[in-house]
């Protein structure tokens, strides 16, 4: 399969479905320069995926990738959760709030979820992509008759061969480098934490589908040295967090520019999985050694987002959920479209 004609791309680049990050305004100007935005649904409700679809239909005629979490149902310990909250009090108490009273299952996974599926069919977009696993089969065969190219986030060969036999097109190839939701199928597994060029490496000597390679890509000798390497394309997140029509808050788009950029911790603190993020005061809780364990994924992001928007309204940026990859200082603040442009001519300096 030819990625780049099948979706009449002129550049091998795309942008990351970062949830909470990335808008349709974004994904359409990257749609539009040449690349393939995506647009992420796995934290969202469907009235609102709905909604947004419709932005992005109504900013573009390109194709796009619409992007779900695929995540197992959290397991409700009320043990866990009652002694997470009852850690993080007094970090509450510090901007003069109270933690939730109990924990709740903020956004629902994609397995399963009749009312998202049916959003998904009726927007039929070029592309579909999964985070966390994999959906049923007759999740994935109705999306492959509505002509979606499906995509499948990886970070193993072992989760290729599920892939694969699943019936996923194309596979991401996800680093340890990469920033935000670290995309491993079962959280609790060992995690061989393999490289980026390493796993594309490996999964196209495999050789049984296409790799696009993600994880601290910010430039086009980055674009370049995936290609060498094997990959169709490269996904890049972080490189589009600075652009103008991402929705990064002035605290997350400071950090990103100062040299915290240079350090960035893999956490599940904030959210309840691991996660790539700018070393902040909320990763320096996770870090501390009488901390309780951490409740299920997406059950402790909501005291994660509560804090977090507690210390916003007394000024204080750092408890975000502030994700980006070992390549954040190589980050470039500027429109999305002069960046995909960028990037190009980049790549096409470095082609032989």
């Amino acid at each position: 399969m030819d990625f780049l004609a099948r979706l009449g791309l002129s550049l091998p680049l795309i942008q990351a479905p970062m949830a909470g990050t990335s808008t349709p305004a974004l994904a359409a100007e990257v749609c539009d320069a040449g690349a393939l935005g995506s647009l992420a649904l796995g934290a969202i409700a469907p009235d609102e995926a709905r909604r947004q679809i419709a932005e992005l239909r109504g900013r573009t005629r390109r194709p796009f990738n619409l992007n779900l979490f695929v995540h197992q149902p959290p397991i409700v310990d009320t043990a866990i959760e009652a002694a997470w909250l009852e850690a993080l009090a007094s970090r509450f108490a510090a901007f003069g709030a109270e933690p939730p009273h109990g924990l709740e299952t903020i956004y629902e996974s994609f397995l399963g979820n009749a009312a998202m599926l049916d959003v998904v069919l009726e927007a039929k977009p070029a592309v579909v992509s999964f985070h966390f696993g994999l959906p049923d089969d007759v999740t994935i065969r109705a999306l492959k008759q509505a002509g979606c190219l499906l995509l499948g986030s990886v970070t193993s060969v072992d989760e290729a061969e599920l892939s694969l036999a699943a019936g996923i097109d194309v596979l991401v190839a996800q680093g340890w480098e990469a920033g935000g939701h670290r995309g491993m199928f079962d959280p609790a597994a060992r995690d061989d934490r393999l490289g980026t060029f390493s796993l594309v490496r490996m999964l196209a000597h495999w050789g049984k589908l296409p790799v696009i390679a993600a994880g601290g890509i910010m430039d086009g000798a980055g674009i370049r040295a995936a290609l060498d390497l094997g990959a169709v394309a490269a996904q890049l997140g972080t490189a589009f967090v600075a652009c103008p029509e991402s929705n990064a808050d002035a605290g997350y788009r400071s950090l990103l520019a100062s040299d915290a950029a240079r350090h960035t911790v893999m956490t599940r603190a904030i959210s309840g999985r691991p996660a790539r993020c700018l070393a902040n005061r909320f990763t320096e809780l996770g870090e501390r050694e009488d901390m309780p364990p951490v409740p299920a994924y997406p059950r402790a992001y909501h005291a994660g987002k509560a804090l977090n928007a507690a210390a916003k309204a007394q000024g204080e940026p750092l408890f975000g959920a502030q994700w980006a990859g070992q390549g954040a200082p190589l980050s470039r603040a500027m429109p999305a479209a002069k960046l995909v442009a960028l990037l190009a001519a980049e790549l096409s300096v470095t082609r032989p």
